[in-house]
């Protein structure tokens, strides 16, 4: 049980919500137009959890290799760091999830390959195999992009724009500019859940050589760059409401704690006061994810 444990919190399960939220919304403008299929549904789930998982261990794995994950890092101490699991075992790990997120890909694309042509399956394997890349190459190897400030942008395309944009096709083999509201929406606040632990990290990741966005421009423009991502998610938010079923006023109201979050954002003079918001920020989303995907369904 001592083990599991272990492997759970290597697991990072406060960062799952937030890799499901577009992949629900994604799914319920589908809905909302007329398209379902529980089986896809189901495995674009599992998918995405896998690649989360897969990312959250080879990060642990890459940052530990680097020495990023030492003894003056702010946040939570990670599982290789600590020991608890060997760098071997991570890497067995690694390994595991590879092949299970390949295996749940290809019985969610196969599941919607009757709706799709030849060319968007090849487009869907493509996307499966820059997912699980994506994933590995975060940290890990001599040209992590996360360590050259590239994480932002790989977190709003994979997180945002693949996830509702490539869901929402799978059921119904279409693209559709309804879908990019959304799709943005939770791009930008899946980088803000990396800013902030970007903005919490930044001393030791300067020292460790990690050249994250925040590390180039500094704290307080973090905290500014961090608002901007903030208002632009609800702008989307906005924008998707008023487009799918005119509850507006409602979706309003959800974007609230963002702003009280923003305030404590901007406030903060010790980065390791920030800790608390991530897992505050990734809740929100996937409570925004269900609330708005239940609204536009009504």
């Amino acid at each position: 049980m001592e083990k599991m444990k272990i492997w759970l919190e290597a697991f990072r399960l406060r960062t799952l919500p937030l890799s499901l939220s577009g992949i629900l919304l994604g799914s319920f403008i589908a809905l909302h137009e007329g398209y379902w299929n529980t089986g896809i549904f189901i495995f674009s789930l599992t998918t995405t959890l896998f690649f989360q998982i897969l990312s959250n261990l080879s990060n642990d794995l890459g940052d530990h290799l680097k020495g990023t994950d030492n003894e003056n890092r702010v946040g939570p101490m990670r599982s290789t760091q600590s020991g608890a699991i060997t760098a071997a075992q991570m890497k067995n790990a690694v390994r595991l999830f590879v092949v299970l997120s390949f295996l749940s890909a290809g019985i969610l694309i196969f599941l919607a390959s009757k709706n799709l042509s030849n060319q968007a399956i090849v487009i869907y394997i493509l996307l499966g195999i820059g997912c699980v890349l994506a994933a590995l190459l975060y940290t890990l190897g001599k040209k992590a992009y996360g360590y050259n400030g590239l994480g932002d942008i790989f977190v709003f395309i994979f997180f945002g724009l693949v996830s509702a944009l490539g869901v929402y096709g799978l059921y119904t083999s279409n693209f559709s500019w309804q879908v990019v509201p959304a799709a943005c929406g939770i791009g930008f606040l899946s980088t803000a859940v990396l800013n902030l632990n970007n903005l919490r990290d930044h001393v030791n990741d300067k020292t460790a050589g990690k050249r994250t966005v925040i590390v180039k421009m500094g704290f307080e423009k973090g905290k500014i760059y961090h608002s901007a991502l903030l208002l632009a998610s609800c702008f989307c938010f906005m924008h998707l409401s008023l487009h799918l079923g005119g509850f507006t006023p409602i979706a309003l109201v959800l974007t609230i704690p963002l702003l009280f979050h923003l305030k404590r954002v901007l406030d903060t003079k010790n980065p390791r006061d920030l800790d608390p918001e991530l897992k505050k920020v990734a809740l929100n989303t996937f409570f925004i994810a269900i609330a708005m995907s239940i609204l536009m369904n009504l």
